[in-house]
């Protein structure tokens, strides 16, 4: 049972950032949040998008939400957004980056699940179906394909992934509409989807639902822990 394993408690503060070593002379800052008390049941690192960074807010969110159900998370951002640049790495570096994070938090005797939003989840997919081991796959907002361009899915590799996987987008995200989104998720073995109503790519919602990002960002994070109860 993936959730069957004794997690050793953490120590020190609840929330700390560090720097985290991905090369000879490369790091990035990273931020870990630990459950509000006790051992963690399990590690869920994160990614933000292309255009964000550590501050992500999402991320933060899902940090705060996850710790109070005894959930330890690891945030961090890749190279360019260190350098304070805005052109993404090369693929190479990205997925460089996530393979030297999950080596360093992966030596922590707890279950380790991974993913992010949008580019962030999308790299973090493509090092697990290379075969990098992980205990799970959370994709928020998984940009399948570039806006109006159909055409272009960045689907190849799913069905190389053999962990369960969570796909969480909203309605009207432009990177794949849910049937497409649809599609995509089968490709994958054991695959879960979960429609954020109203949502757009960055989670927005129209002042007409009568709903707000914090909502969206609610119902991601519930549905997260309920995949994630669901995989003992």
């Amino acid at each position: 049972m993936l959730w069957g394993f004794e997690a050793k408690p953490w120590q020190a503060m609840s929330k700390a950032s560090f720097l985290l070593q991905i090369g000879e002379g490369l790091a990035v800052t990273a931020v870990r949040t630990l459950p509000h008390s006790g051992a963690a049941k399990a590690m869920f690192v994160y990614a933000p998008g292309a255009g964000s960074n550590i501050k992500d807010p999402f991320g933060d969110y899902l940090s705060h939400r996850l710790a109070e159900s005894g959930i330890a998370t690891i945030r961090f951002q890749f190279p360019y957004m260190e350098a304070g640049k805005r052109r993404p790495d090369s693929p190479r570096l990205l997925e460089e980056t996530w393979r030297q994070v999950i080596e360093t938090v992966g030596a922590e005797e707890t279950p380790l699940v991974i993913g992010g939003r949008s580019m962030g989840g999308r790299i973090a997919s493509q090092v697990v179906a290379q075969g990098t081991q992980v205990d799970g796959l959370a994709l928020f907002a998984y940009p399948l394909s570039p806006p109006g361009r159909p055409d272009k899915p960045r689907d190849e590799h799913l069905p190389s992934i053999s962990v369960p996987t969570l796909f969480c987008s909203g309605t009207r995200d432009a990177f794949g509409t849910p049937d497409q989104l649809a599609e995509a998720s089968s490709l994958v073995p054991v695959s879960t989807v979960h429609l954020l109503d109203g949502a757009d790519h960055g989670f927005a919602v129209l002042k007409s639902s009568g709903r707000t990002r914090e909502d969206v960002w609610s119902d991601a994070t519930s549905c997260l822990l309920d995949w994630l109860a669901s995989l003992g």
